[in-house]
């Protein structure tokens, strides 16, 4: 029975109580914990030690140092087989024909021929060999005998003494008796330390060549990474990706299985190579292994890519040098270079380096552009730093919706004719509007006489998918988002696809997460040039880039969200890619927000000024001459067919479908009349401004119909 706890607690005198108090409080004791079981105790001792670090740790190196021995056994044995025997001959001779290489196959069978013929011979010498040493000995043995006796013979003669004549033979029989003597002694230890000192042998061997599997190999090998890519790092590589068929061909190749593989080359940060696989092997059974692969070649997953070469059951392998993908490629062309131009027609945007190194370069012309990539992966940089080369040709016009409307565009306010930047279902109408707008541009393009040449319009949407899933409908009750026939946003952005590179009006997207529902089909497959940042699955993949490009090693899905940031798959003919592949794989360069204003800066000097309009205006009045004097900016002059076009961006109800005919009818009597300079009608800055300045106070123009 447990004992009572007696506690003492003694009250003090306060002014309230008249004496202090003492009192006894007895506190009952708790129970005692239950025992654990003996049992337990023992299982949860055994489960420590077993678990604990250095219990693993000596466990490996037990097993790793067993394995050496074992493996170094192995290693030996095969080389003396191969020493004694015509089997390295025979491994070649085979992976030879294997390869189809029938010269090389001839001339290891010559060498299996003559390899044979030596071994014949020393054979034969073998069955004379007995007798001929038998003489040899005897002869030597009396040659040996008699050179004594005649060096006795000189002592004999040299002492006076007779029994000098010996001395010479008896000491040389009393030391070959004393090595015999040393033999005997030595003879039993050396048979009991020879098998250990063989078995060390055979360990030196496995470890100088770790022949033991990677999990028992200590930590600082088992993790070390940056080995060099080597023929029989790559055999190894493969053979142990887990492929029967792999396996046994390249057992049965033997050693020779680099037969497989083309010229291991340095292409940039990496090396690559060619792998021509047994009969059997089926290059997507590889593909699906990619993890595997690196970690079989030390390498992290998105460091090895596996893309397929023109040739036949080829794969191309490249592998990185370890890390080296995530150090920077360095800055922008645009930023180092202050006298960059730009070529709609014949020129290449600078947007990065691909894995080899080698810039990448992407032509814009005529080719609608679709960006995507999970969110905050540098979507908008790679979308910019195309828009910014291109603003560097000052033939080209820009019409720029920002739903996402954090500025990340501003720096085209005075450079774009139309830039609306925000988020909200207010912003989309007015992109839709833009857009319908670009199309009616479009349309009177396409009315034209045949071989007219247009300046290039760049329709561009950042963060499209917001107007796609807009919910809003106009008054007749279309939506401006969806993927539906009455869809505004939907219906523009097709027409464009249908018509626009025909007459130089282009769409360019970027959006997020791509699925049907924010991104669709239709939309998709209609732009030329289709690049992809990192997503999360395969099927977004193939959204974004079309099955063609996934199902030849494209694989954005595997890029690592926010690591490669900046890298981009692409799948367009405006980028060289090598024969043979559907995609290729971009860093691109990092423009930042300050060098993008410095650009957007000698963009606007190449021009004559640009009114952005940040709101597109609809169904109010116009003003015919101060709508025309907006256009116009801060040019000195501007060619009408300029004006004419800019104009039915402006307001495509009101002017789209103007000539110079109307546009003459406003400006006739205003003093502000077309005129000729330098061979071409312009519309002139200065006249139009005395023309708004001197007229009459109640006469504004006339609204346009």
């Amino acid at each position: 029975m447990s004992e009572n706890v007696v506690s003492l607690h003694k009250t003090t005198e306060t002014p309230d109580q008249g004496a202090s108090v003492t009192t006894l409080t007895v506190v009952p004791d708790p129970a005692p914990a239950k025992p654990v079981p003996l049992w337990v105790r023992s299982g949860r001792a055994v489960r420590t030690v077993v678990t604990h670090e250095t219990t693993r740790t000596t466990a490996r190196a037990v097993v790793r140092h067993g394995l050496y021995t074992v493996n170094g056994g192995r290693i030996v044995a095969r080389r003396t087989w191969d020493g004694k025997t015509g089997a390295r001959y025979e491994r070649m001779l085979r992976a030879a024909e294997a390869a189809g290489n029938y010269e090389v196959a001839e001339e290891w069978e010559e060498r299996l021929q003559r390899f044979r013929e030596a071994r014949h011979r020393r054979r034969m010498d073998l069955l004379h060999s007995p007798l001929d040493v038998a003489k040899g000995v005897g002869v030597g043995v009396g040659m040996s005998i008699g050179i004594l006796v005649a060096l006795g013979v000189v002592m004999a003669i040299n002492n006076h003494d007779i029994g000098d004549v010996i001395t010479p033979l008896s000491a040389t029989i009393e030391f070959i008796g004393l090595l015999i003597r040393i033999v005997q002694v030595v003879w039993g230890p050396a048979l009991a330390i020879g098998p250990f000192l063989a078995l060390l042998g055979m360990w030196a061997v496995g470890s100088k060549q770790q022949a033991a599997p990677a999990w028992v190999m200590p930590d600082n090998v088992r993790n070390s990474e940056g080995e060099p890519i080597t023929p029989s790092i790559v055999v190894k590589a493969l053979r142990d990706l887990g492929i029967p068929a792999m396996r046994n061909a390249i057992k049965e190749m033997g050693d020779a299985g680099a037969s497989m593989l083309g010229p291991i080359r340095i292409a940039g940060c990496g090396v690559e190579v060619d792998v021509t696989l047994p009969s059997g092997v089926a290059t997507n059974e590889v593909q699906s292994k990619r993890r595997k692969l690196a970690e079989n070649l030390t390498r992290h997953e998105h460091e090895v890519f596996i893309t397929i070469p023109q040739a036949a059951r080829t794969v191309r392998l490249w592998v990185a040098d370890s890390g080296a993908l995530d150090e920077p490629i360095g800055p922008s062309p645009l930023v180092t270079d202050e006298t960059m131009t730009a070529d709609y027609t014949k020129g290449r945007a600078p947007w990065g380096q691909d894995l080899r190194g080698d810039a990448a370069a992407l032509s814009l012309y005529q080719r609608h552009l679709l960006i995507t990539g999970l969110s905050n992966q540098g979507k908008t940089v790679a979308l910019r730093s195309l828009a910014l080369w291109l603003a560097l040709d000052k033939s080209v016009r820009f019409l720029m919706g920002d739903l996402k409307g954090v500025g990340d565009w501003a720096m085209f306010d005075g450079l774009a004719d139309t830039l609306i930047q925000g988020p909200t279902d207010e912003h989309v109408i007015q992109v839709t509007e833009m857009i319908e707008g670009a199309v009616d541009e479009m349309n009177r393009r396409l009315m034209a006489p045949p071989g007219t040449q247009f300046p290039p319009l760049i329709v561009l949407v950042d963060e499209a998918q917001v107007a796609f899933m807009c919910p809003l409908k106009d008054e007749d009750k279309r939506p401006y988002g969806g993927s539906k026939s009455n869809s505004r946003y939907f219906m523009a952005v097709r027409k464009i696809h249908n018509q626009g590179r025909a007459v130089n009006v282009l769409m360019w997207q970027g959006t997020q997460d791509p699925t049907d529902q924010n991104l669709p089909k239709l939309v998709r497959e209609g732009a030329h040039t289709r690049a992809s940042l990192a997503l999360g699955t395969e099927s977004q993949a193939r959204m974004a880039l079309g099955d063609k490009a996934v199902d030849g090693g494209a694989a954005p899905n595997l890029l690592r969200p926010g690591l490669d940031r900046g890298t981009l798959v692409v799948a367009s003919d405006g980028i060289a890619i090598p024969a043979g592949q559907a995609s290729i794989t971009v860093r691109t360069h990092y423009i930042d927000d300050d060098g993008a204003v410095a650009i957007t800066d000698r963009a606007k000097a190449l021009r004559d000024g640009v009114t952005t309009l940040t709101v597109i205006e609809r169904g109010e009045d116009r003003d015919p001459l101060a709508d025309i004097a907006s256009v116009v900016g801060t040019a000195e002059r501007v060619r009408t067919k300029d004006v004419l076009s800019r104009l039915g961006t402006l307001n495509a109800d009101a002017y789209g479908g103007w000539s110079f005919i109307d546009l003459k009818r406003v400006l006739d009597g205003t003093g502000a009349e077309p005129y000729k300079s330098d061979g071409v009608m312009v519309v002139g800055r200065d006249r139009l401004a005395r023309a708004l300045a001197n007229r009459d106070e109640d006469g504004s123009a006339s609204a346009a119909g």
